[in-house]
């Protein structure tokens, strides 16, 4: 019995909308791509700032967000103005982006898509369409402008090493074990982390070429992390579950967060303090790297997929687009 896909993009569709499979991918675009591998360029769209948003990234000094509708956002004044890049070759929704400097990045989506870019997000290229017979990539990662990893449902994982043009599926572990979901990429230098399911982060530290599974001390989702300044690793998920790492992710400690509400994004401010938050308007906060967290919840209720970091504060993407804290 093939299971369903709980990821955060997913999560955040049952909280706006209704039960969906990670197979059931926009319509339309999904409809086209039976031809057209992007399914066509994006479009230009009044609402797209307010539409969802999975994903964002910095490039340089410039803010990048991605989302449904093959979305690319830009904003070059720290989040108060955004603007949709000019050529995207997708319609189809996108679920992580990553940039290695202020003009060379990567998104990935349904599909099993892959786009590039090399002027800072202005104008994506396809460079790949449904790899390895993919539904759908949930995250991406480059060490350079070369050497990249992309990873999905049911385990999949790709390496990259021509830029994103041809990728070249690898088992990331043997057994039950190798088909967990791969939710969120985490990396600081060679140390690389991969979020999944079922009490388990994937582990390398030699850059992605191989990795060992360490069992955490929860069971549930583990939707995405971060690496702090200080060396400490944060990972977060389902139930409003935080775990803190202080020796490169070989252990875990669960931190008390308040909350039961399940945690999708968060990111490290200018100022060091962190943000965490989820489902259903909740927000984390901690001064403390990330011991301790106060919780509270939005007014409105909304729904958040991701936290981008700005240079005097954040912005919060999801469920309705961009919004301030």
């Amino acid at each position: 019995m093939a299971r369903r896909l709980l990821s955060p993009w997913l999560a955040l569709a049952l909280a706006i909308a209704a039960v969906a499979l990670v197979h059931a991918a926009d319509p339309a675009p999904r409809a086209a791509a039976a031809s057209t591998p992007g399914g066509g360029n994006a479009r230009p769209s009044r609402l797209a700032t307010s539409n969802l948003l999975l994903a964002g990234t910095r490039a340089g000094s410039r803010l990048v967000a991605v989302g449904e509708y093959g979305h690319v956002l830009l904003s070059d004044d720290d989040g108060a103005n955004w603007r949709q890049a000019k050529l995207v070759p997708t319609r189809t929704t996108l679920t992580s982006v990553a940039f290695i400097d202020e003009r060379t990045g990567w998104a990935v989506g349904h599909g099993g898509i892959v786009i590039g870019t090399r002027d800072g997000g202005e104008n994506w290229t396809l460079l790949s369409g449904r790899i390895g017979g993919k539904d759908a990539l949930f995250s991406v990662w480059f060490s350079d402008d070369t050497h990249g990893l992309v990873v999905g449902p049911y385990g999949y994982a790709a390496r990259s090493s021509d830029g994103g043009a041809t990728w070249k599926q690898f088992e990331i572990a043997a057994g039950e074990l190798g088909e967990r979901h791969l939710n969120q990429i985490v990396a600081r230098g060679r140390l690389v982390l991969i979020a999944a399911e079922s009490g388990v982060v994937f582990r390398s530290d030699n850059g992605g070429e191989t990795f060992e599974p360490i069992t955490l001390p929860y069971k549930g989702s583990i939707w995405g992390g971060i690496a702090l300044a200080d060396r400490s690793l944060l990972l977060w998920g389902m139930g409003g579950t935080v775990l803190r790492s202080t020796d490169d992710g070989r252990t875990w400690t669960v931190v008390a967060t308040g909350t039961d509400q399940s945690l999708a994004g968060g990111a490290q401010l200018a100022d060091g303090s962190i943000v965490i938050a989820g489902l259903n308007g909740v927000t984390l906060a901690s001064r403390d790297g990330g011991a301790s967290f106060q919780p509270s919840v939005r007014a409105d209720r909304a729904s958040t997929a991701a936290v981008l970091a700005t240079a005097h504060g954040h912005v919060l993407l999801g469920s309705t687009g961009v919004r301030p804290p």
